[in-house]
C-alpha cells in the first residue's frame, strides 16, 4: 500500500486557503506544498514557462514567492508538530504570515527544472518562527531565504 503525504497546506482551513503561492483553493495560484523531509522540510515546484525572467531563467518574484510560501508552511506544520499533531491527522494546523523575508539570489535558476525548496527551523518566540530556507535546481544552490513567520492574527479572518 502506498502512503499517500498530506501536505500542511492540504490542512488549512477553507477560511484561509486561498494565498496565491499556496492556497489550495486558489485556481489561479502556484499550489506550493510544504511537507517533513526528516527534520527538515521541502516542497518541490516547477516553475511554468511564463514565469521567465529571460529565456532560459526563472523569475525571481518566483523564487521569493516559493521561499515566502514554503517558509511560512514549514513554521506552521513545526508548531502543528509541537502540538502533538501531523498533517494527516484532521487537526487544523496554525496559520503563519510573513514578518519578513529576505532572499538571497545567488545563481540564476535555470528553467525547465523542477525547484526544490529545503526549511530548517528554528522557534524564536511562541508564535514567532526563523526559517531558513534552500532553493535548489538540482544540484545547483540558487537562492536563499531568511524569513520571519508570526502566527496569524485573528483578525485576519472575515467573518
Amino acid at each position: 500500500m502506498v502512503e499517500k503525504r498530506v501536505a500542511i497546506q492540504d490542512e488549512y482551513s477553507e477560511k484561509i486557503a486561498w494565498c496565491y503561492g499556496c492556497g489550495r483553493l486558489n485556481d489561479k495560484g502556484h499550489h506550493f506544498k510544504t511537507y517533513w523531509d526528516g527534520e527538515n522540510t521541502v516542497t518541490y515546484y516547477e516553475p511554468k514557462q511564463e514565469h521567465m525572467a529571460i529565456p532560459g531563467f526563472v523569475y525571481g518574484g518566483i523564487i521569493a514567492s516559493l521561499i515566502d510560501c514554503h517558509s511560512t508552511g514549514s513554521a506552521s506544520i513545526a508548531l502543528h508538530r509541537k502540538n502533538g499533531n501531523e498533517p494527516g491527522s484532521g487537526i487544523e494546523p496554525p496559520r503563519f504570515v510573513t514578518g519578513s523575508l529576505k532572499v538571497d539570489y545567488l545563481k540564476p535558476t535555470p528553467q525547465n527544472i523542477q525547484l526544490k525548496a529545503v526549511g530548517t527551523i528554528e522557534e524564536i518566540h511562541p508564535k514567532k518562527w526563523r526559517i531558513l530556507t534552500e532553493v535548489y535546481a538540482n544540484d545547483l544552490l540558487c537562492a536563499t531565504g531568511d524569513v520571519t513567520a508570526v502566527v496569524m492574527p485573528s483578525s485576519f479572518l472575515k467573518e
